[in-house]
């Protein structure tokens, strides 16, 4: 081991749903294993070693263009993409994870998810390339099976060229929104000041050499301080818990530093507390079988970062999934460990009096991602645990809701309810796609508040400027029957009316238009109104005279809010400044909340 100086760069690859993340991924693993020297192949738990010899041979004809000698010791690909996963390589301020692939399909462009992982990708501040993918679709496009992007391009028609070069440009401009540089790698002169646009497809084979060659050259150029290795205590994170025949509950575990034997003594977080225990096994994949498949595993002695190792041990029965991982050879390594993880754990469980919404997710890293998602839309957090949703998570629930309706709500990811458990009118979303369930959550807020709009809306009375239009009195008293203009605002039955002078008339009982009953009349409508009160025309009030309703100074309020301005046209809330105008000739004391300002 003396001779190791350099670990492997752990790569994440992210992106929205249906944009190739997996067909890229199996094409760069199928890539390595026909690539590889015999015995070069090592296998590991839920990542994929790519060896430098493959990245070399696989480059080796854009030496003259993209110029590459390898001291790493090849790429360690995390298999399973997405940012579920992508949330348990977490460390305290960032990542496991030293570069990430953000796979965009070059036809569909940015998408809901894509947005997201590039915020979960600057929030944990993971260096990424971006993936151009699928351009094997481009109108036009003459495929040439697993060539260099450089050689495939120079086959192309100059219209097929002109399509993807928009394309391309389409997805600088999105990170330019973002205040991130960007280009196509053959055009990006200075690596450090501009993120590198790979055109790939994970169909073809095209753009992965390229791919493999910047992702090694990169990580290698920028990122020797962090991919040192180190020959200390292991550290890692636990990207899965799960139950194996024949081994009980083990942990797949990314080790990112140091080296871990058989019998070290570890310490991890559990959902009752800290978990320290010995190493029983060490286990990796047998060479060469499928990891989708069942696997039949070998055990090892030792394992080195970075690697992909699944651990048997007592005691883990609770472990959590986003856990961090210490191995410890002393009473004082134990104890830094133990308090280090107890300090992450804290600093992402919740538990308050406030109000806010319940949070129940199956990992750490999966519930830190939900409770940034949630924090960055201003959704207060009563508590936020890993688990399964219990009766005690449906009090807490039902405590906010009676403060705040649209706090009654529990979001579990990727985890059950217990047996017996009622939820008693408290809305529970389930969802195991992050992005899915914070949007399930987003939308239900919005019926909510539209609800209570409309409720609102319905229980004032709506400001309305009209005038009685000579030459069409029905009825001259009670209740009078008239035909009437809308000069602003909106006229409902059951509205009370004032005059010009701030005094009531009397009542809205009905609107008419050929016999057809009316709900409201608009500005510049027209239609009969039947208005009962002690009036008649020709005495209170004559034909030709403005009329408005008489809104509350509760009703004008809401009306001038900044909640409910949008909601109206600019002509209801000149009428309702009027209005206000006319109701402070009569009572200059009248609605003082409201400036004239406004």
């Amino acid at each position: 081991m003396s001779k190791k100086v350099l670990r492997q760069p752990i790569v994440v690859v992210l992106g929205h749903v249906d944009h190739g993340k997996t067909t890229l991924l199996d094409k760069i693993r199928g890539t390595a294993v026909v690539k590889k020297e015999p015995g070069e192949m090592t296998q590991e738990v839920g990542a994929s070693l790519v060896p430098a010899s493959v990245i070399e041979k696989l480059a080796s004809p854009l030496r003259k263009k993209i110029p590459i000698k390898l001291e790493i010791p090849g790429l360690l690909f995390i298999d399973t993409p997405g940012h579920e996963l992508f949330s348990n390589l977490r460390v305290r301020g960032g990542s496991v994870s030293d570069i990430a692939i953000l796979v965009v399909d070059v036809m569909e462009g940015f998408q809901n998810q894509t947005k997201e992982s590039l915020e979960l990708l600057r929030a944990r501040k993971v260096p990424f390339i971006v993936a151009a993918n699928k351009i094997d679709r481009i109108p036009g496009w003459k495929v040439q099976q697993d060539q260099p992007f450089l050689f495939s391009v120079e086959k192309q028609d100059k219209s097929t060229l002109d399509y993807l070069d928009r394309k391309i440009y389409e997805i600088v401009v999105e990170l330019s929104t973002y205040g991130i540089n960007s280009d196509r790698f053959d055009r990006v002169s200075d690596f450090t000041k501009a993120v590198t646009i790979i055109p790939v497809s994970g169909k073809t084979g095209e753009g992965i050499p390229e791919l493999l060659a910047i992702l090694a050259g990169l990580t290698q150029h920028y990122m020797k301080a962090r991919l040192r290795f180190v020959e200390g205590s292991a550290k890692g994170v636990v990207m899965e818990v799960k139950e194996e025949l024949g081994l009980g509950t083990t942990i797949d575990v990314i080790l990112y530093d140091g080296i871990l034997r058989k019998n070290d003594t570890i310490v991890l977080a559990g959902s009752n507390g800290i978990i320290v225990t010995k190493v029983k096994g060490i286990l990796v994949p047998k060479p060469l079988q499928d990891m989708k498949m069942k696997a039949d595993y070998s055990p090892i002695d030792e394992a080195y970062a970075a690697s992909g190792i699944k651990i048997t041990a007592s005691d883990l029965d609770y472990a959590i999934a986003g856990s961090p991982l210490y191995s410890a050879s002393s009473t004082e390594e134990l104890e830094k460990a133990k308090k280090t993880i107890e300090e992450e754990v804290k600093a992402i469980k919740i538990s308050s009096d406030t109000s806010g919404v319940v949070v129940k997710a199956d990992s750490l890293g999966t519930l830190e991602a939900i409770v940034y998602a949630l924090k960055k839309e201003n959704i207060p957090i009563r508590l936020a645990d890993i688990g399964p949703v219990s009766k005690k998570d449906v009090m807490e629930a039902q405590l906010s809701a009676q403060e705040n309706e649209e706090y009654g709500a529990i979001l579990a990811f990727r985890v059950k309810v217990l047996p017996g458990t009622e939820l008693s009118n408290i809305n529970l979303f389930q969802r195991d796609i992050i992005y899915q369930l914070i949007d399930d959550y987003l939308k239900w807020i919005k019926e909510i508040r539209e609800e209570k709009k409309k409720k609102n809306l319905n229980a004032i009375v709506l400001p309305a400027k009209f005038k009685l239009l000579p030459g069409y009195v029905f009825r001259r008293s009670e209740p009078i029957i008239v035909g009437v203009e809308v000069l602003g605002g909106i006229l409902r039955p059951k509205s009370p009316v004032i005059d010009s002078h701030g005094r009531r008339i009397g009542e809205i009982l009905q609107i008419q238009d050929n016999k057809k009953t009316l709900d409201k009349l608009l500005a510049s409508q027209s239609a009969a109104v039947s208005i009962r009160g002690n009036v008649s025309i020709g005495r209170q009030i004559s034909e030709g005279d403005v009329l408005f309703t008489d809104a509350s100074c509760k009703d004008l309020e809401v009306i001038l809010s900044e909640s409910f301005r949008h909601e109206f046209t600019s002509d209801v809330i000149v009428t309702a400044q009027e209005i206000l105008n006319v109701k402070r000739r009569l009572d200059p004391t009248f609605c003082l909340t409201i400036s004239t300002s406004n």
